[in-house]
């Protein structure tokens, strides 16, 4: 509607009426405000008016940005890959940077004594421990699988194993809507037309997989359902490839600190545990090595697998370690540690194809069921078949030598037989080998191992590994005033770098072996174990031998074989027999210890010597 207001006037909007038109007439409205009022802007300084035309293109800006910015990291998956690696890579790399920095400025530092040293040597070590545990925790995934594998090796300090330690408790589960898509995209069928009941909740989580249980429908029997996390595979190359980059800066800037064996190590091993049909193969392949010995080791059977998901036999047992379910069963825990030391000595010496993931958790034990072929009354249950690794022949056979050149007693020729096959085995110089000898037996060297005896810190040692006392104050003092040197901190670096990463692997057996005979409270000698580990040298050095014999015959003659044969198959009785003996006597001496007093058990055990 125009008013006009005169014959010259121009036509003009009206002024705005405190009423509304309806069909049922005019009613009052409410005022709205003038044009002139109407901007908000209106009545603000010049200067604040000039920010906020400046500020609002730029607020434009971001919210555009950061709108496209979370299309691309939702919908693109370069573009998020990218990004996580650049805060994961960040996570670990200042970890990283700082500890080593820490360790620098630790060890230019002046003490005052021995004791100071240690102690700050001590604090360092879990420092550094600590800002990599935060940075792996934050990151997930393979990184606490890389924790994990940490905490597993003997050499590294011990502040770094135990602070290690509780990554084995850190797994997130994954939901079960993924665990339903996950039985889909791989299986193709639902969880219902697959089993006939199926727990929602995993009995256990892993950095790589969870298990759950159910009732098989085509087979009708309990089974454990082990999954792989979803997200796992979309990050596992990108990890690997950033834990590898930051290892090699710091490898180029602190040469003396140099962990790229670790990223070596991953890149090789990860594949092959993520691999559900790979862990089947090994599974039936282990069975199958075991399938004619007399053994109390079982392995679940496996019903079937793919690349993500493994339906085995459920197996119902307690922990290896479990004191108070031995005791309940009437299981002799003695028993249980040598079976165990059986069980892996077979594997590394006899088939040259040994399980490379061992610990506690992989283990149960049960009782033995009627049809068994168990020779005593419990079985003792491998899980976790996900790695293994070979050993050919020639590493193994010297890896043998070896051991059984730490069996027999210190002299010239044992000592020089001890650095020559530590250097075919791992790569391993004079210089280093008293740290390699003493991360393959979990104690101190033993006699003449060090060429600089100020390291011995007055602490007698054994001429052969059999000789070696009950761990004592004295030794652990020994150990920790070795560890606090920093030259010998660095040799244990060197140590990793060099040795073979399936050397490695034994070294895990060898501490778990250990561990266990320790945790089970055992009644026989620190010693008894290695002597079985010294019948499996033998039978493998023997093994060799006649191999040899059997090709040198055309070269040798009829003759010289003969000869060749009758002095190896003396020396291999000789030993064996030597160890056997060795066996019972010790074997007498835990018997003594749990039927008797203490005291008396200790007069008998010096009359028996």
């Amino acid at each position: 509607m125009f008013c006009k207001f005169g014959a010259r006037s121009r036509w003009i909007l009206p002024p705005r009426l405190p009423f509304r038109h309806c069909r049922d007439g005019f009613h009052p409205c409410q005022q709205l405000p003038s044009r002139q009022h109407s901007s908000r802007f209106t009545g603000l300084p010049p200067e604040r008016r000039h920010a906020v035309k400046l500020g609002l293109p730029l607020a434009v800006t971001l919210l555009t940005l950061g709108g496209t910015g979370y299309v691309a990291y939702e919908q693109y998956q370069p573009f998020r890959h990218s990004l996580l690696a650049i805060v994961r890579c960040s996570r670990v790399a200042v970890a990283a940077v700082l500890g080593t920095l820490d360790y620098k400025i630790t060890f230019a530092r002046s003490y005052t004594s021995g004791a100071e040293r240690a102690q700050g040597y001590s604090r360092c070590h879990t420092r550094s421990a600590k800002r990599v545990l935060k940075a792996l925790l934050a990151n997930g995934g393979v990184f606490i699988k890389l924790g994990q594998h940490m905490a597993s090796l003997i050499v590294l300090p011990k502040e770094w194993r135990d602070t290690m330690r509780p990554l084995q408790d850190k797994c997130d589960p994954t939901s079960y809507e993924d665990v339903e898509a996950l039985f889909l995209s791989d299986i193709g069928k639902p969880i219902d037309e697959l089993f006939e009941d199926f727990d929602p909740t995993p009995i256990g989580v892993a950095s790589l997989a969870q298990v759950h249980t159910g009732k098989h429908r085509e087979s009708g029997k309990k089974v454990a359902v082990k999954l792989q996390h979803p997200n796992l595979a979309e990050f596992c190359e990108i990890d690997m490839e950033m834990v590898s980059v930051t290892l090699s800066w710091i490898k180029r800037w602190f040469p003396e600190f140099e962990f790229t064996w670790l990223s070596e190590e991953m890149r090789e091993n990860l594949p092959k545990e993520m691999d559900f049909v790979n862990e089947a193969q090994n599974a039936r392949r282990a069975a199958a090595n075991f399938a004619n010995v007399s053994t109390s080791l079982y392995i679940p059977e496996v019903i079937s697998a793919t690349k993500r998901v493994l339906i085995m036999e459920y197996i119902q047992g307690a922990r290896v370690d479990d004191l108070a379910f031995l005791k309940q069963e009437g299981i002799d825990k003695n028993k249980v540690a040598l079976e165990l030391a059986r069980i892996f000595g077979r594997m590394v010496f006899v088939d040259g194809w040994f399980h490379a993931d061992p610990h506690p958790g992989n283990l149960l034990i049960r009782r033995a069921a009627k049809d068994s072929r168990s020779p005593y009354n419990f079985e003792i249950v491998l899980l976790d078949h996900g790695l293994y690794f070979d050993m050919d022949d020639q590493l193994r056979i010297n890896y043998s030598k070896w051991w059984l050149s730490l069996i027999a007693r210190t002299s010239p020729k044992t000592l020089e037989d001890r650095r020559k096959y530590a250097e075919l085995v791992g790569n391993i110089t004079p210089d280093l080998y008293p740290v390699f000898e003493a991360a393959i037996t979990g104690r101190v060297a033993l006699e003449g191992a060090w060429q600089d005896e100020s390291y011995s810190g007055g602490y007698d040692r054994a001429s052969s590994i059999i000789d070696v006392p009950p761990f004592s104050e004295a030794e652990g003092q020994a150990i920790r005033n070795a560890v606090s040197n920093e030259g010998i901190l660095l040799s244990v670096l060197d140590v990793l770098r060099r040795i073979p990463r399936r050397v490695v692997m034994v070294l895990k057996l060898n501490d778990l072996t250990r561990s266990l005979d320790h945790a089970l409270a055992t009644t026989h000698s620190s010693a008894r174990i290695f002597l079985i580990t010294a019948k499996y040298c033998v039978a493998a050095v023997w093994q060799d031998d006649y191999r040899r014999i059997q090709h040198g015959l055309r070269l040798y003659g009829w003759l010289g074989s003969l000869r060749c044969f009758a002095s190896c198959w003396w020396k291999y009785v000789k030993g064996y027999t030597t160890l056997t003996i060795m066996e019972t006597v010790m074997d007498m001496r835990a018997t003594l210890t749990r039927l008797v007093p203490m005291r008396y058990a200790c007069k008998l055990t010096k009359k028996l010597r």
